[in-house]
């Protein structure tokens, strides 16, 4: 006679055994949908008849673009060169446009997947001070947003921790690769830094309160700069136990790293400035910067960049023109400050050429909001030899469209290449597309 404990367990273990079963499909359909990683480049490849946008203003009509090993060799205009292309791998872009990658600054693109799910999000550790946590080794190649992210276009990111006052170390990671050590381009190029809010505001979005001076505002200015000051006396004792904290700020005050200051508040970014300059750091750079307009000169005379964030939003004065953070970017650069875009949701920034767009549109010129993604964001992270431009010499981060990158009613990126390797870009909302567009009798423009 059976036992009905037995058999119950023996239902209980075949249900387990089949949610088991189906779970792991799901993840395996889900692990199938992020693009494979590119090949390595095999043969010379030379790009034709595109109009290229090298990014520092200069447009080539009819292009010629070749690149070995990784390795640009070659830009110069087709009606005039004589090429002998054999040996090449020709790409006919005949009608299309070639860009340089785009580079999206200050991010936590692979640090998150689901901002509502606590266990997908690994950008904030504990503590206030913490310098030493570095993004690079958490950088996670399997993120499903990567892929959406380049197919816009964007072929770099500086991937940073956002939590605490001094966050942690950023690196400049090309966005594709099988782990953390494939994709890393620069490794610490720069600390990062929460500035301490003025004001404090109550309520919430939908019922906002009164917003009031903060009681504190000097005092958290002042444990900064403490904190500055006692890493820059440890660095004067060599007989000091180490500090992994204090050794990782190092590099601000030689230069071999970047202090990027998220602040808004126009007397804020004075103090954060002068704070810093005083403390012994070389190099900073303002992001955020939403009143940086009014401090323009001060900017400018200290050569402090601006990396604007979330241009595509409302004005934050009552006072202003709506349309100001638009122009925002054009009215800086013509102030003499070099300016680069970012957004700071991670979803939302493979929308950072529109930001671009929205820039030209409201009064810059097409190739100078180009800049504001490519030759001035290199430029502010460190990495202006190697990328942001089509130059020779420089690594061939390249993104071919059907149409013009920056509007998103034409833009269609068609092909890309990180250090010459052609990526695989269709990724989860490309393979939904494709999987539902028969069923619903969807047709391509």
């Amino acid at each position: 006679m059976v036992n009905k404990n037995m058999l119950t367990k023996t239902n209980l273990m075949k249900r387990y055994i089949t949610s088991t079963l189906a779970l792991l499909a799901m993840l395996t359909t889900a692990w199938a949908q992020v693009p494979q990683p590119a090949a390595p480049q095999t043969e010379p490849i030379i790009i034709m008849n595109a109009t290229a946008h090298l990014g520092n203003g200069e447009v080539i009509e009819n292009s010629a673009i070749a690149f070995k090993d990784g390795v640009i060799t070659m830009v110069v205009d087709a009606t005039t060169a004589r090429i002998d292309m054999s040996g090449y791998q020709v790409v006919n872009a005949q009608g299309k446009h070639v860009y340089p990658g785009l580079i999206l600054p200050v991010t936590n693109l692979g640090l998150t997947e689901v901002n509502a799910v606590r266990a997908t999000r690994d950008f904030n550790e504990v503590g206030a001070y913490t310098p030493h946590v570095n993004a690079q080794v958490a950088y996670n190649t399997d993120s499903e947003i990567i892929a959406t992210l380049r197919y816009n276009g964007i072929l770099l990111a500086q991937v940073r921790p956002s939590g605490g006052r001094i966050t942690g170390t950023s690196s400049i990671m090309k966005l594709d690769g099988w782990n953390w050590e494939d994709a890393t381009m620069k490794a610490s190029d720069g600390i990062h830094m929460n500035w301490p809010s003025r004001f404090e505001r109550s309520g919430w979005w939908a019922e906002p309160g009164p917003i009031t001076v903060s009681d504190d505002y000097q005092e958290r200015v002042d444990e900064i700069s403490n904190y500055l000051a006692e890493a820059k006396a440890y660095m004067a004792n060599s007989t000091a136990k180490t500090n992994l904290a204090f050794e990782a700020l190092k590099g601000l005050f030689d230069g071999s790293r970047t202090l990027y200051i998220a602040v808004d508040y126009g007397k804020s970014i004075v103090d954060a400035v002068n704070t810093a300059k005083a403390a012994g750091v070389q190099r900073m750079v303002i992001v955020g910067g939403e009143d940086a307009l009014t401090v323009a000169p001060f900017l400018k005379e200290n050569r402090v960049p601006v990396l604007l964030s979330d241009v595509h939003r409302l004005p934050s004065a009552a006072e202003e023109d709506v349309y100001m953070p638009y122009k925002l970017p054009g009215l800086l650069t013509r102030a003499g400050i070099t300016v680069g875009l970012t957004y700071g949701g991670v979803t939302n920034a493979r929308n950072l050429p529109f930001y671009a767009g929205t820039a030209a549109r409201m009064g810059m010129d097409k190739e100078a909001a180009l800049a504001l993604v490519t030759s001035n964001t290199a430029e502010i992270l460190g990495i202006a030899d190697e990328a942001g431009t089509i130059e020779e010499g420089k690594r061939a981060y390249l993104v071919i469209s059907s149409g013009d990158l920056l509007d998103m009613r034409t833009s269609h990126v068609e092909m890309a290449y990180i250090d010459g390797m052609e990526l695989n870009l269709p990724g989860k909302q490309q393979a939904l597309y494709e999987r539902f567009k028969e069923k619903y009798g969807l047709e391509e423009e």
